[in-house]
């Protein structure tokens, strides 16, 4: 499993910072919901349960779940980007440094506030690093490896594997809720929105929304050579979790 070499041109700069920012917003989104305490996001969920059972943070857990996908691209010849990599580590050090400062959310009225406040900021973070186009996450670039391989629809591969991870977190202990629910609603057009504001270099940015069975959003492959998902475009990016 090789390393999608980082790109470079007159916007590099820009795009660093920019997928950094995406990153970093992106765990603290995840801490939101937490403080929130009203449901997580699909991997939240899980990466909650397993803290639950380990004795672990929540962010020490999103980064060895993350490593983990990401060792899965190897039987499916996924090749990680700087994203990808970067995605493993920075957001579990952004949700644990973002729940160290913001602290326990009581009330209704604020615990709502709060998780609009995490999907909402969600959504301008996937914008922020897919626009950026280094790579996809592990946990898409795992669902995009295996519709390359089995030919199963994106669509029937993400859900698969949400229900999995979903089902799997809450028996762990993972929190299930109205947070859930308006995360899966509202992610898909939040970060369609924000891709397309956040596009570097005048290119479209339509990403492919969640549940999406836009097969452009994954590079085919051409006489038996295998082609990487490397999200050169936010076209080829699928929304991370």
């Amino acid at each position: 499993m090789s390393i999608t070499p980082v790109p470079r041109g007159a916007h590099l700069t820009r795009r660093l910072i920019q997928l950094y920012v995406g990153l970093a917003l992106y765990g603290a989104s995840s801490a939101l919901l937490v403080r929130a305490g009203l449901g997580l996001e699909p991997w939240g969920v899980l990466h909650q349960g397993l803290a639950e059972r380990t004795g672990l943070s929540i962010g020490v857990v999103s980064i060895i779940v993350g490593a983990a996908v990401l060792l899965l691209w190897i039987p499916i010849r996924q090749r990680p980007g700087l994203g990808t990599v970067s995605n493993v580590f920075a957001i579990g050090i952004a949700m644990d440094g973002t729940l160290a400062l913001v602290p326990e959310v009581h009330g209704l009225a604020a615990q709502i506030a709060v998780m609009v406040a995490g999907v909402v900021v969600n959504g301008v973070a996937t914008g922020l690093y897919i626009a950026a186009r280094f790579g996809p996450g592990p946990r898409d670039g795992l669902m995009t490896g295996l519709h390359l391989r089995t030919g199963r629809s994106i669509r029937l591969v993400r859900t698969l594997i949400e229900v999995a991870v979903v089902v799997t977190g809450f028996v762990l202990g993972g929190s299930l809720g109205a947070g859930t629910v308006l995360y899966a609603l509202a992610i898909g057009p939040l970060a369609q929105f924000f891709l397309r504001f956040f596009a570097i270099g005048g290119k479209p940015a339509a990403a492919t929304a969640a549940g999406s069975d836009d097969e452009a959003a994954v590079a085919p492959e051409s006489d038996g050579v295998d082609t990487a998902v490397t999200a050169r475009t936010p076209e080829q990016a699928i929304l991370p979790q």
